[in-house]
């Protein structure tokens, strides 16, 4: 039977891997079928302490791999299929084989809704993202558009303005569903603008690589127009990616997994949750390696009981 499993390869799962091999756990991580989560969409990372120029964010991830695996973490670069509880631990399936493990660590983490364009897709990390505290820094004194209308739009919004010269919310229909005193915040902020009842039906500048417009349906009348900008941000909200635990454990009616105060733990002994899987809040690249280390420790914790 093995000591740990740890399910996803983003800064949680690492930085798991990395504890669990340095306490002699002998980790076996499943990479998953998008190896390195969200940041391998990210090309500059600045915030990640210790690297004061910056960092690719694929290079990032290959760095956290290379050390986990220094310290001896088995690697499988497949997908977890199925999570079973069985007595004394559980028992996890990928590409027809099963593995026997006392405890798991879930660090799958969360994905940023997508607006579904094609145009969106050739130029994420080029001009379209879905985080303001990521890459709002890039977007100094250029025009940007937020795409929503729920508490999220109007936090990016309002972070955007630090440094955007202009913020424009464009949202689908005549009303934002956002808490009122997140509107009124919104509606008080001279640098942001608001165009209702629109939808990007796409983005423009695939031709020379990176974001120069955006091109808006309006929902009412149907009429389509053009609309000069540098940068488009989605706020239309994150999905964790927790198919493999419903049913198993707590999950909180967005789908996040619930963890004991303080801790990486679930209601289901043994089995215990790191970033974005169990953070709405936060979402950051730091904040998912630092639960990631928490879940090693109560793992070593759990196991040496």
């Amino acid at each position: 039977m093995i000591d740990v499993i740890i399910i996803g390869s983003g800064p949680a799962g690492w930085t798991a891997a990395i504890y669990a091999a340095r306490a002699s756990l002998a980790p076996i991580l499943f990479e998953g079928n998008e190896p390195g989560g969200q940041l391998m969409t990210t090309t500059d990372v600045e915030n990640f302490p210790g690297f004061p120029e910056g960092i690719q964010g694929p290079e990032l991830m290959q760095r956290f791999r290379e050390q986990a695996k220094r310290f001896g973490t088995d690697i499988k670069t497949e997908q977890v299929e199925s999570l079973k509880i069985i007595d004394g631990g559980f028992e996890v399936a990928s590409k027809g084989q099963t593995y026997q493990t006392r405890t798991v660590i879930m660090a799958t983490g969360a994905e940023a809704r997508r607006l579904g364009l094609e145009s969106e897709k050739k130029l994420y990390g080029h001009g379209v993202s879905a985080c303001a505290t990521c890459d709002g820094f890039f977007f100094k004194q250029k025009k940007v558009i937020v795409v929503g209308g729920g508490d999220s739009a109007m936090e990016e919004s309002n972070f955007l303005t630090r440094f955007a010269s202009e913020v424009t919310i464009v949202h689908r229909r005549a009303e934002f569903r956002a808490s009122k005193i997140m509107q009124d915040r919104t509606f008080a902020n001279p640098k942001i603008k608001v165009i209702w009842n629109a939808e990007v039906i796409e983005i423009l500048g695939v031709d020379v690589g990176h974001v120069t417009g955006a091109r808006l349906k309006d929902t009412v009348t149907g009429e389509i127009h053009d609309l000069s900008i540098d940068g488009v941000f989605a706020a239309i909200g994150h999905e964790p990616n927790s198919r493999l635990l419903q049913g198993l454990v707590d999950l909180d009616e967005k789908k996040y997994v619930s963890v004991v105060k303080g801790t990486t733990m679930t209601n289901v002994p043994g089995l215990f949750v790191s970033g974005d899987l169990q953070d709405p809040r936060y979402r950051q690249a730091i904040t998912a390696a630092g639960t990631g280390c928490m879940a090693a420790l109560d793992a070593e914790k759990y196991l040496s009981h």
